[in-house]
């Protein structure tokens, strides 16, 4: 049989339960007939605008179903949905739309786009590639990784029974949709049928409400939003009923073991599971909380693709050392991505590398170490921020954290340890609190108070930019 598009797909999911809810967001729900039917008439008004099989539509808009009725509307023509932040600034707003020269803009204080009168079904249409999320990279400049798979409904289908959702299910975005997880988490579970409970903003009360709400069967969270949510007051997470949970799933940053422990314990590791990937999508792994509990620390075992851990002269590593994470897809797999905007870093035989670290037990477990731009190397010991960052983490006046590594004449480098807390830091409370957790090169020498989150919407810290920074 031919492959479903997407439209096709959203438009049998109203033909089968037209009552259905679809899409809620902020008290506003759209039935899936309601939802088909607007879609198609935003559609025509893209394409009067000239959209076509094809082409990218750039999508900043903030969480709400505008955001999803806009890359739904672009399905609907064959076009790709390009989503960006709505907040980008001028300069990187302008950087984006010259790499990507999208048929439309959608947002980014661009005029509304008004629906066509006509709400009709548009003829049958596939874009060449299904999604093209933006990175900022690591030199800075914007990418956009151009995903090869095409927007039919046995590719969604293929992630959201990888993710673990059920069809007609109940889904919560808590993320911004202009991240790749949650933009293809979400819709993998709209074109399963599942019904998509946007939050217009994080809000770990909000979040504990809406599952309640809404008997949430699924959702995606990163670190942060774990760490945020575990810091409400006892009684406000034991007051929620979260039995209608049935699957937590965790990624896009490390889990720091003592957060990872907090949750399997409320939850139940039988609903938690962690995801490792990049956006490109070569390779992945997948653990659930009963096997984290038997390989505390562990990412998984690899789950899709292949994976290999290399030193510097890219020799394989030993079981237990650390090594540079390279992966590809399985042999025989097309590629998963292109980018528009910068090359990948790859080797002899199509592996290519993130910048991840990791090591691999005698089970195959994948244990992350840290980024390899991120090490810091002091007095000839190499010491990974992200340990440091989850010890600190659990001490209660800490909110976010981002440790770097600053120059040292007798050294080389010094850790230093910029902290968001809501009063001012008692160093020396934070030092006891370290040394019981951390052996004593790895302690930082310094510490800098901040009042912000030193992590973005999808839990991500930009060591890079807060160094540059304090050596500008």
């Amino acid at each position: 049989m031919p492959p479903t598009p997407l439209a096709t797909r959203l438009a049998q999911l109203a033909v089968s339960d037209p009552a259905r809810p679809a899409v809620t967001c902020g008290g506003t729900s759209l039935t899936r007939q309601q939802f088909d039917r607007r879609t198609n008439a935003l559609a025509r008004a893209y394409a009067a605008r000239g959209v076509k099989t094809g082409d990218l539509v750039t999508i900043g808009l903030p969480n709400g179903i505008g955001a999803v009725e806009a890359a739904v509307a672009a399905w609907k023509l064959g076009a790709t949905p390009q989503p960006v932040s709505y907040r980008l600034p001028e300069g990187e707003q302008r950087a984006v739309l010259d790499l990507v020269r999208p048929a439309l803009v959608v947002g980014l204080g661009q005029p509304e786009i008004e629906p066509d009168p006509s709400d009709e079904p548009l003829p049958p249409a596939v874009a060449p590639a299904w999604k093209a999320p933006t990175s900022g990279g690591s030199t800075g400049r914007p990418k956009v990784i151009m995903a090869t798979h095409p927007a039919v409904a046995e590719v969604t289908d293929e992630f959201a029974a990888v993710f673990g959702m059920r069809p007609d299910s109940v889904h919560l975005v808590a993320g911004p949709l202009y991240h790749n997880a949650p933009f293809m988490m979400s819709a993998a579970a709209l074109f399963s049928g599942s019904h998509i409970v946007v939050l217009p903003k994080f809000d770990p009360v909000e979040l504990l409400r809406s599952i309640e709400t809404h008997r949430v069967e699924w959702m995606f969270l990163v670190p942060t939003m774990m760490h945020r949510i575990w810091r409400l007051p006892p009684e406000q997470r034991d007051d929620v009923d979260l039995s209608s949970l049935r699957v937590l799933l965790h990624g896009a940053a490390p889990c720091p073991p003592w957060l990872k422990h907090a949750w399997l314990d409320w939850v139940g590791p039988e609903r938690v599971f962690e995801l490792y990937a990049s956006t490109e999508a070569q390779a992945g792994c997948l653990i659930s909380g009963t096997e984290w509990l038997a390989h505390p620390g562990s990412v998984g075992k690899v789950a899709r693709g292949e994976m290999r851990l290399l030193d510097a002269d890219h020799r394989e590593v030993p079981v237990g050392e650390v090594g540079e994470v390279w992966m590809r897809p399985s042999p025989g797999d097309p590629a998963t991505y292109r980018y528009l905007g910068d090359t990948p870093t790859t080797l002899a035989g199509g592996w290519e590398s993130q910048g991840d670290l990791g090591r691999v037990d005698e089970d195959g477990y994948l244990y992350l170490a840290d980024r390899k731009p991120d090490m810091i190397l002091v007095g000839g010991a190499n010491v990974f921020p992200a340990e440091i960052e989850a010890a600190l983490d659990e001490h209660p006046a800490v909110q976010s954290s981002c440790v770097i590594g600053l120059p040292d004449d007798e050294y080389g480098n010094t850790v230093h340890a910029v902290v968001q807390s809501a009063q001012p830091l008692d160093v020396d409370d934070l030092l006891d609190h370290l040394r019981q957790r951390l052996v004593t090169y790895k302690l930082p020498r310094t510490f800098e108070r901040v009042g912000y989150p030193l992590r973005d919407d999808a839990g991500k810290v930009r060591r890079a930019a807060v160094r540059a920074e304090r050596l500008a």
